[in-house]
Protein backbone atom coordinates (compact mmCIF):
# COMPACT_ATOMS: atom_id res chain seq x y z
CA UNK A 1 0.00 0.00 0.00
CA UNK A 2 1.63 3.62 -1.02
CA UNK A 3 1.17 6.43 1.40
CA UNK A 4 -0.85 9.07 0.80
CA UNK A 5 1.72 11.21 0.67
CA UNK A 6 4.09 9.50 -1.81
CA UNK A 7 0.90 8.91 -4.01
CA UNK A 8 0.55 12.50 -3.94
CA UNK A 9 4.16 13.45 -4.69
CA UNK A 10 3.99 11.14 -7.67
CA UNK A 11 1.23 13.60 -9.51
CA UNK A 12 3.26 16.78 -8.20
CA UNK A 13 1.00 17.39 -5.64
CA UNK A 14 1.72 18.85 -2.25
CA UNK A 15 -1.78 18.33 -0.48
CA UNK A 16 -4.79 16.24 -1.73
CA UNK A 17 -7.14 18.38 -3.39
CA UNK A 18 -10.09 16.99 -1.26
CA UNK A 19 -8.53 18.31 1.72
CA UNK A 20 -8.15 22.00 0.60
CA UNK A 21 -11.81 21.69 -0.30
CA UNK A 22 -13.21 20.82 2.67
CA UNK A 23 -10.65 23.24 4.45
CA UNK A 24 -12.95 25.71 2.55
CA UNK A 25 -16.27 24.59 2.63
CA UNK A 26 -16.19 22.00 5.36
CA UNK A 27 -16.79 24.06 8.41
CA UNK A 28 -20.21 24.22 9.89
CA UNK A 29 -22.70 26.55 8.06
CA UNK A 30 -20.69 27.35 5.35
CA UNK A 31 -22.57 25.19 2.73
CA UNK A 32 -25.83 26.66 3.65
CA UNK A 33 -24.66 30.58 3.36
CA UNK A 34 -24.16 29.69 -0.28
CA UNK A 35 -26.79 27.36 -0.40
CA UNK A 36 -29.16 30.38 0.80
CA UNK A 37 -26.93 32.94 -1.86
CA UNK A 38 -27.75 30.18 -4.77
CA UNK A 39 -31.22 29.30 -4.23
CA UNK A 40 -32.91 32.17 -1.72
CA UNK A 41 -30.74 34.79 -3.34
CA UNK A 42 -29.81 35.70 0.12
CA UNK A 43 -27.24 39.11 0.56
CA UNK A 44 -27.79 40.03 4.05
CA UNK A 45 -26.40 39.50 6.85
CA UNK A 46 -30.00 39.27 8.72
CA UNK A 47 -31.54 36.96 6.02
CA UNK A 48 -28.98 34.06 7.04
CA UNK A 49 -29.12 34.36 10.37
CA UNK A 50 -32.97 33.99 10.54
CA UNK A 51 -33.40 31.12 7.93
CA UNK A 52 -29.94 29.05 9.34
CA UNK A 53 -31.59 27.02 12.81
CA UNK A 54 -28.90 27.11 15.07
CA UNK A 55 -26.42 29.75 13.81
CA UNK A 56 -25.16 32.34 16.18
CA UNK A 57 -24.57 35.91 15.44
CA UNK A 58 -21.05 35.33 16.36
CA UNK A 59 -20.55 32.22 14.53
CA UNK A 60 -22.43 33.55 10.96
CA UNK A 61 -19.97 36.73 11.10
CA UNK A 62 -16.78 34.55 11.37
CA UNK A 63 -17.73 32.18 8.43
CA UNK A 64 -18.73 34.92 6.58
CA UNK A 65 -15.56 36.80 6.94
CA UNK A 66 -13.48 33.27 6.37
CA UNK A 67 -15.42 32.71 3.46
CA UNK A 68 -14.55 36.50 2.33
CA UNK A 69 -11.22 35.84 2.83
CA UNK A 70 -11.11 32.55 1.20
CA UNK A 71 -12.27 34.65 -1.83
CA UNK A 72 -15.96 33.25 -2.26
CA UNK A 73 -18.14 36.18 -1.33
CA UNK A 74 -17.37 39.86 -1.72
CA UNK A 75 -18.56 42.19 0.95
CA UNK A 76 -20.48 45.11 -0.19
CA UNK A 77 -21.05 48.28 2.16
CA UNK A 78 -24.20 50.40 0.81
CA UNK A 79 -23.43 54.06 1.79
CA UNK A 80 -27.05 55.20 2.85
CA UNK A 81 -28.41 56.21 6.24
CA UNK A 82 -28.42 53.38 8.19
CA UNK A 83 -25.56 51.58 6.61
CA UNK A 84 -25.81 47.95 5.02
CA UNK A 85 -23.61 45.05 4.39
CA UNK A 86 -24.50 43.31 1.62
CA UNK A 87 -22.58 39.74 0.36
CA UNK A 88 -22.41 38.21 -2.92
CA UNK A 89 -20.31 34.98 -4.25
CA UNK A 90 -17.81 35.83 -6.36
CA UNK A 91 -16.53 33.54 -9.63
CA UNK A 92 -14.95 31.24 -7.33
CA UNK A 93 -18.00 30.66 -4.78
CA UNK A 94 -20.63 30.16 -7.73
CA UNK A 95 -18.17 27.58 -9.12
CA UNK A 96 -19.20 25.48 -6.16
CA UNK A 97 -22.89 25.33 -7.30
CA UNK A 98 -22.22 22.04 -9.50
CA UNK A 99 -20.37 20.54 -6.40
CA UNK A 100 -23.79 21.02 -4.40
CA UNK A 101 -26.31 19.85 -7.15
CA UNK A 102 -23.99 16.54 -7.14
CA UNK A 103 -24.09 16.74 -3.47
CA UNK A 104 -28.05 17.44 -3.66
CA UNK A 105 -27.82 14.32 -5.76
CA UNK A 106 -26.33 12.35 -4.24
CA UNK A 107 -29.01 12.30 -1.12
CA UNK A 108 -31.79 12.40 -3.29
CA UNK A 109 -30.35 9.50 -4.75
CA UNK A 110 -29.24 7.18 -1.80
CA UNK A 111 -30.25 9.15 1.36
CA UNK A 112 -34.21 9.45 -0.22
CA UNK A 113 -35.98 8.17 2.83
CA UNK A 114 -34.61 11.34 4.59
CA UNK A 115 -35.14 13.68 1.97
CA UNK A 116 -38.53 12.75 0.33
CA UNK A 117 -41.66 12.57 2.02
CA UNK A 118 -42.10 9.58 -0.19
CA UNK A 119 -39.22 8.08 -0.03
CA UNK A 120 -38.48 7.48 -3.33
CA UNK A 121 -35.08 8.43 -4.81
CA UNK A 122 -35.35 11.08 -7.55
CA UNK A 123 -32.79 13.83 -9.02
CA UNK A 124 -32.85 17.32 -8.49
CA UNK A 125 -33.68 17.41 -12.48
CA UNK A 126 -36.52 15.71 -11.93
CA UNK A 127 -37.85 17.14 -8.43
CA UNK A 128 -37.52 20.65 -9.89
CA UNK A 129 -37.82 20.38 -13.40
CA UNK A 130 -35.14 21.82 -16.37
CA UNK A 131 -36.75 25.12 -16.72
CA UNK A 132 -36.99 25.45 -12.27
CA UNK A 133 -33.37 24.39 -11.86
CA UNK A 134 -32.07 26.65 -14.52
CA UNK A 135 -33.94 29.71 -12.17
CA UNK A 136 -32.77 28.06 -8.83
CA UNK A 137 -28.91 27.91 -10.11
CA UNK A 138 -29.07 31.47 -12.40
Amino acid sequence: MIPLEQHLEEFGMKNCPLEISLRIIGKKFTIHIIRNMLLLKQKRFNEFLNSMEGISTKTLSVRLREMEDAGLVIRTIIEKRPLKVEYRLTEKGEALAPVMIQMANFSMRWESKKVFKNQEPSTIKETFGTERLAKVWD
